[in-house]
């Protein structure tokens, strides 16, 4: 079910976002569509965000390849193809509440840690990895949206944006507390990727890893 990226002026849970607008041409294809192990690649996500508690919600382009969805589809502006797209369309949407973003290839974000984003009060929280902040999984509120339209408009690195956003950051020694910090934030964005994903899923099972 598609909708417009309006805000439903309702009180609820935080909105988990996952964004899946990007081109995925370094894997050959909408990443989302993707599997992993069976799966499309954005059900585990979607998997975390609906653990967590939150309202999932996807936010792609028009011509977005998707697998079937149990959640609302948002669609962002076609142009131009920046993260920050899918933030601005899905914030626009939450309203008041807070906006959990994560992106469609991150398969091993655990649901404690969408859930403790989105109890913080802080207007932005983004973890760090090796010194640097990372825009997801992140907490994003509705007062950021002008700063974050500025940087769409500017063409803008998130890098660049969230650091100007003097965010809470939590810091590899805090993200522990979740898990691994480099898996949490794993991307898959190419096959390389996809294969290691696979291997990091078979350790997480018990199962022999792979030969060639």
């Amino acid at each position: 079910m598609r909708r417009s990226p309006k805000g439903t002026g309702a009180i609820g849970p935080a909105v988990g976002a996952v964004l899946a607008g990007g081109g995925g041409r370094r894997i050959g294809g909408t990443k989302a569509a993707v599997e992993l192990a069976g799966r499309p690649l954005i059900f585990y996500p979607l998997a975390a965000v609906e653990a967590a508690g939150l309202e999932a919600i996807v936010v792609a382009k028009r011509d977005s390849a998707l697998p079937s969805l149990g959640c609302p589809l948002i669609e962002e502006p076609e142009r131009p193809r920046h993260p920050l797209c899918g933030i601005v369309a899905a914030l626009r949407y939450a309203g008041g509440r807070p906006l959990i973003a994560i992106g469609c290839d991150m398969p091993f974000v655990p649901p404690a840690l969408l859930s403790w984003l989105a109890s913080v009060p802080q207007p932005l929280a983004v973890p760090t990895l090796e010194g640097h902040p990372q825009p997801f999984p992140a907490r994003y509120s509705r007062g950021l949206l002008p700063a974050l339209e500025q940087g769409l408009a500017n063409l803008q690195s998130m890098r660049r944006t969230i650091e100007s956003l003097g965010p809470l950051l939590l810091e590899e020694e805090e993200l522990a507390a979740f898990g691994d910090p480099g898996r949490l934030c794993f991307n898959v964005n190419t096959l390389e990727d996809l294969r290691k994903a696979e291997e990091l899923l078979g350790a997480t099972r018990g199962e022999p890893p792979r030969t060639v």
